[in-house]
């Protein structure tokens, strides 16, 4: 599928099949999404695949809304979203290189959560991104180290739903030319 296929083609997938998502599958969504921009090439987007039925559950029961566990536990896979610290937005002697200090942090995690996703799509597996849940207790159920922030949690797997594509704002609304 060529590019604009597949952005316009991807969608939020919240519904999975049992069918496993092989490593080799998850391999090659993260060599394609490392090729995601980041500030100054930092590349401070990291990847835990959850797969863990049990460890699943327990994401689910203790560390999100019931609407997001529904997600993660008919997924085959969940996937914590993970950025090193205090490297984007930094000069090498320590200050910020902007007004939005480490925000790029951020926006560098997103771009590569977005890249992931349509990575993952290209290779027929479907994804939504959620960002409800409790943070630090799921940095601590997946032991993550203290050098890392959670950024998202993307739950994976082959899609048991098709949805529309929602409603979409026109490019006169969006975009303006000075």
């Amino acid at each position: 599928m060529n590019t604009i296929e597949c952005i316009n083609t991807r969608r939020s997938i919240r519904k999975f099949t049992e069918e496993p998502v092989s490593h080799d599958t998850v391999q090659k969504i993260v060599e394609a999404a490392s090729m995601a921009p980041s500030w100054k090439n930092t590349q401070i987007t990291r990847y835990t695949v959850i797969e863990s039925k049990e460890l699943k559950e327990k994401i689910a029961a203790e560390a999100t809304n019931p609407f997001n566990a529904g997600h993660i536990n008919s997924a085959a896979a969940v996937v914590a979203v993970s950025v090193v610290k205090n490297r984007c937005g930094y000069e090498r002697d320590g200050s910020f290189s902007t007004v939005k200090e480490d925000s790029w942090q951020m926006f560098d995690a997103g771009v590569a959560s977005q890249t992931f996703c349509l990575a993952a799509h290209e290779y027929g597996v479907g994804s939504v991104i959620m960002g409800i849940f409790d943070y630090d207790k799921v940095a601590e159920m997946i032991e993550l180290p203290e050098t890392q922030e959670m950024v998202a949690l993307v739950a994976i797997g082959y899609g048991a739903e098709k949805p529309e594509a929602p409603k979409r704002k026109t490019v006169e609304d969006l975009l303006t030319y000075k």
